[in-house]
Parts: structure tokens; C-alpha cells; sequence
């Protein structure tokens, strides 16, 4: 009988520490890791990793697969860039607690604020729940390619408790704020890893109305915060504007001081926050030099809009003859667009804002003109673009106006084309700011929004993006010539730090105890591949994907789920239920 199910032989070994790589090997039986470094024996299987990295699977811990995680097992497009575990329920948006006469409101929460098709979420969901522990038995009954956990979200807890009250500006009663924190208590103990609100204008639902957790009180939010506390784990986790006069960062600090856990927020360059980015660093830090544990959750690109005429956004969007072919089957859209008298007519159209909200009035400017803020997306397209590459730039240079240079570009590939807007974290056309942030303790990698803004971004494949852009390709920087981190801080800061922080202490590290779960990467060939849109969603629902190059093999469990970018059809993932200890600790330390 061979003394091990697995070993991997002769790999770059990046155990997610941030210690130094090394070559050896690496033993797995009965899905954990029993030895590393030169290993003997044999195994049912043997990978030959010589020349590849060896690193953890990707912990990623801001994701959106609420509604897709109880009808998908593969898990996609996550699982296809070497994640193996995933936390959803970010944003406060969420599909449990769920009364039965809420479902459709729930649904159209999650479609406006995360660019889910309600169709797909209609269709794919069987709500065979009410209560959020009754969800986490739902999603622990289907087996996946990763592990999930989840947060209770703010917006469903806050439509179960006030029903039909619930409306912008809603001001919740003692009761209804003892209420709400009960059910986050009872979903905390149950299993979830934390709870989540939003309080952005960016965040509507289909209806165009605010996410309930915008004007929540600084009373209600404390209360949950001290309902967590009651549990003893879990992250509260916050999306939100930082309104200076909300004083956002002193109701954080209070919450963790008072509880110990920690709290986390979306830290991004945005027209939509009032601070810039270095002051909310500042202000965090201030909070957590007074004894609390604040944690920023950084992108590791600009956020953006993928802009493409069967997309949910593009340029013309605003344009009156647009709106005459808005509804059309895409074969009759796209005659349209190609026909030159229709574009002649369309160009010559200025865009309509009447029904914008004044608060997100510049963001529609800048996704229907902002031409010096939007990139054509070339084959091998670099997302720290330079300006030369922007649409205003190119445009100039072929003798076009930009909108019109935009309208063919979109219209490549036969009506396929993209052009790619970064409209968070890309104030200075640049990542420069990225690079102090990814060697700082109180920053996490996170906003990949995997499963979300369907028609809008692809940043689920942040991991390999970090692997190829920041490790091995990046050549813009601000005071050396390259500018790059290295691949150890790469892996811990996806790996560990992001599984430390949610309490997951089984994961994210290859050591004896821990969960085999691994990547077999081949960093010469890894690369990102074109994003193409899909309509493989339930009721044929529409999403961006884009794939990889260069994973050889992904691990879970010991089980290998990808091979060469394939899924071999193994689904050994399952639910996480609240903070995990690995099985040897003491034989990693």
C-alpha cells in the first residue's frame, strides 16, 4: 500500500510564510499535508513539478457567489485561477435571512448592486431555505470545487426584520435593531465568518434605490458589531463612502475595541469617497494605533468597467438611437451597429443624463465621455495601461474623434470588441500607491468580486493578474525600474494573510497538518487570456469570463480539481463553518 495519496517531486516550493522559496517535495494523505521537503516513499499519484512553483490555493475573500454556489460546482471563473476557497456575502447583499415574499426584492438587490442577472438567480435558485443557518445547510448539501464561506449580509437581515418598511432612509426601531442583531448572533454561531453592510451611492438596487446599510445608524451598526462579540469570532466587513461626517473609521474602532475582532473596508481611490485613499489609510491607522483592528481591503488593479455593446455598459448607453436597439436579439443589434447610416446617426447624438441620479452624475460622464480614462483592450492588453493607449490618445493619433474611435473599436471582432474603464484606483494612471500597501500588516488583498458585475469586470482572475503583472511583468514604476514585488510576498499576501484574517488557520500555508491545497503554476508560461463574454448563466444569464494559462495542476483537499486549466470533474470542496484550526498545528510552528 503506497505510504502516500499524492507527492509532488522537484517544485519551487513557496510555503505562503514569506519565507524564501525552495526546491523539494511535498506528501499528501487523507487530504492534508504530511511532509515536506525531500520526501520518501511512494504515492497513488506523483506530480513531477521541477521548474514549477508550488504554492497554497488562493484564499479569496471577497466574493460574490451567493446565489451560484447552490446550483454551480465547478465554481468558475474563480476555481480557474487557482482559488480553493472563497468567501462571499461581501457588500451586505445576500439571499438569507429570506422571507418567502422577499425573494424578488433580494434578487433585485443583488442585480443592481452586483450585476447579476435576476433571471439567472430566479431560475437557479430554489430557496429551500428562510433562516440563515437553514442557507448554510443548503450550501453545505452541494459538494464544489473550492470551499465556501460566507458573512450574513446587512441587507437581508435588515428586509427580514423590517419587511415592507424597509426603504431608503429607514430608521429601524429598538426592537427591530435587537432583532437584527439576533439573527446575525444565530448566523455567527451557525457558522458564518462574519457580517457585512454597504454604505456607497455606487451600490443601488435594479430600482435605482440606495442598499439598505447606506443610512443605517451608528447605534444599529455598533449593535450588530456587539452581536458578533457575543460569538467571539467573525469580520465585520464594510463597503461605504467614508462620509467624513459619518466619522466611519471612529465607529469601526469602537466596534473592534469592544469585541477584539476585526473590522475591514473597501480602500480605494474613488470619486464616490470624500477621503483620498492615503487619508483613510491615515485614519485607520490612527484607530488602530488606539487599540483597534482595522484592516483595509485593497485591489490589486484599477477597478473597472469592461465596456462592450452586449455588456452592461458602454459608452453609448445614453444615446437616443441606442435606445432603439437596446432590446433587440444580438443578431439584429449588431446589423444595426455595423450599418454606417446608424452610426452616423448615433455619433451625431449627445448623451441623455436626465435620468441619472445627481450622485453617480459623474460616473455616468466619465463611462459615456471620460475618452482620457477609458483603454482599448489589445490582445495583450496591460492593465496599468499607459496614457498613450487611452481612447482620447489613439484616437488623436488616427485622426478620429474619440468617440467615434470608440464605436469601432467596439465594434471589432464582429460587434465583440472591449474597451476597458478603470474607474476606481486609477487616479494617478498608475499603480505606484499599490506597491508600499502590498508590504503592510493592516492590508488585506481582497475586492476581486468573483461572480459579480457579470457584464462589467472580470477581476475574479485577480490572483493570476497579481502573479503576472506584479511578480514577473510590470515595468511602470515611480522610483525603480521595475517596480515589482516578489513572488513570496506575492503567495503569502493571497494565501495566508488573507486566510488568517477570517480565522481560517487550516489553509494558506504548505506545512504538515494543513489542507493539501495547492497550485502547481508554471510562472514562463502563466498568462491571462481574453475576457469573452458567455451567456451560460441559468435562463441564459451573460457574464465576463477569462481564463488562464500556466496552472498545471490545482489541488483540494489532495484531490486535483484543474489540470491544465481543465476540470477533471472532482468536486471535493464543501462549506466553512466559522474559524478553523489546522490538524497538526503544532508539527508547521
Amino acid at each position: 500500500m503506497p505510504t502516500y495519496d499524492l507527492i509532488i517531486r522537484n517544485g519551487t516550493i513557496v510555503d505562503g510564510t514569506g519565507a524564501p522559496r525552495f526546491t523539494g517535495d511535498l506528501a499528501v494523505k487523507d487530504g492534508l499535508i504530511a511532509a515536506i521537503g525531500t520526501v520518501h516513499g511512494d504515492a497513488a499519484q506523483e506530480i513531477d513539478a521541477g521548474g514549477k512553483v508550488v504554492a497554497p490555493g488562493w484564499v479569496d475573500v471577497h466574493t460574490h457567489y451567493d446565489g451560484q454556489a447552490t446550483w454551480d460546482q465547478e465554481m468558475a471563473p474563480s476555481s480557474w485561477h487557482g482559488v480553493t476557497t472563497v468567501v462571499m456575502g461581501n457588500c451586505g447583499v445576500g439571499f438569507a435571512p429570506a422571507a418567502p415574499d422577499r425573494h424578488e426584492w433580494l434578487i433585485a438587490l443583488m442585480e443592481g448592486v452586483e450585476d447579476i442577472p435576476g433571471t439567472a438567480l430566479a431560475e437557479g435558485m430554489k430557496w429551500d431555505w428562510e433562516t440563515f443557518p437553514e442557507y448554510l445547510d443548503a450550501l453545505e448539501r452541494l459538494p464544489r470545487t473550492v470551499d465556501v464561506g460566507t458573512h450574513v449580509p446587512h441587507g437581508a437581515v435588515r428586509a427580514y426584520v423590517l419587511g415592507e418598511r424597509e426603504k431608503p432612509g429607514a430608521v429601524p426601531t429598538s426592537d427591530d435593531i435587537a432583532a437584527m442583531s439576533k439573527i446575525v448572533e444565530e448566523g455567527v454561531r451557525a457558522g458564518a465568518l462574519g457580517f457585512s453592510t454597504s454604505r456607497t451611492v455606487l451600490h443601488r438596487s435594479i430600482d435605482g434605490e440606495l442598499v439598505p446599510g447606506t443610512t443605517a445608524t451608528e447605534e444599529e451598526l455598533i449593535a450588530i458589531g456587539r452581536a458578533m462579540g457575543k460569538v467571539g469570532y467573525g469580520v465585520f466587513e464594510l463597503a461605504s463612502d467614508l462620509k467624513r461626517e459619518w466619522n466611519e473609521f471612529g465607529w469601526m474602532g469602537q466596534i473592534s475595541r469592544e469585541t477584539g475582532l476585526p473590522v475591514t473596508f473597501a480602500a480605494l481611490q474613488s470619486i464616490a469617497k470624500e477621503q483620498p485613499l492615503d487619508e483613510q489609510i491615515a485614519n485607520m491607522r490612527a484607530e488602530n494605533d488606539n487599540g483597534a483592528n482595522i484592516v483595509a481591503a485593497i485591489a490589486l488593479r484599477g477597478n473597472g468597467i469592461i465596456m462592450a455593446w452586449q455588456g452592461t455598459v458602454h459608452p453609448f448607453r445614453m444615446r437616443p438611437s441606442w435606445q432603439t436597439v437596446a432590446e433587440l436579439p444580438w443578431d439584429q443589434q449588431r446589423a444595426r451597429l455595423l450599418d454606417p447610416a446608424f452610426k452616423a446617426q448615433l455619433l451625431s447624438e449627445a448623451s441623455d443624463y436626465s435620468q441619472v441620479p445627481e450622485d453617480i452624475m459623474g460616473v455616468a460622464m466619465v463611462i459615456s465621455a471620460g475618452w482620457g480614462l477609458q483603454y482599448e483592450m489589445d490582445p495583450d492588453f496591460d492593465y496599468e495601461p499607459a496614457a498613450d493607449a487611452s481612447i482620447l490618445a489613439r484616437a488623436t493619433a488616427a485622426g478620429l474623434s474619440p468617440d467615434e474611435y470608440a464605436y469601432d473599436l467596439l465594434c471589432k471582432d464582429d460587434g465583440k470588441g472591449f474597451i476597458y474603464l478603470p474607474i476606481l484606483n486609477y487616479a494617478d494612471g498608475n499603480l505606484d500607491f499599490l506597491e508600499a500597501l502590498q508590504g503592510s500588516d493592516d492590508t488585506v488583498n481582497s475586492l476581486s468580486d468573483g461572480g459579480a458585475h457579470c457584464g462589467t469586470i472580470c477581476d475574479a482572475a485577480s490572483p493570476t493578474f497579481m502573479l503576472q503583472h506584479w511578480v514577473r511583468d510590470r515595468k511602470r514604476a515611480k522610483d525603480r525600474p521595475n517596480g515589482r514585488i516578489s513572488l513570496e510576498v506575492a503567495v503569502k499576501r493571497q494565501c495566508y494573510d488573507t486566510a488568517r484574517l477570517y480565522g481560517l488557520n487550516d489553509r494558506g500555508v504548505l506545512a504538515p497538518g494543513y489542507l493539501a491545497d495547492i497550485n502547481v503554476i508554471d510562472m514562463d508560461r502563466l498568462k491571462l487570456g481574453k475576457p469573452w463574454l458567455a451567456f451560460d448563466l441559468p435562463a441564459g444569464g451573460k457574464r465576463l469570463l477569462q481564463k488562464a494559462e500556466g496552472y498545471d495542476c490545482t489541488i483540494k483537499g489532495g484531490v486535483v480539481t484543474f489540470r491544465n486549466g481543465e476540470w477533471t470533474g472532482a468536486t471535493p470542496g464543501g462549506l466553512i463553518r466559522g474559524p478553523q484550526q489546522a490538524a497538526m498545528l503544532e508539527a508547521a510552528e
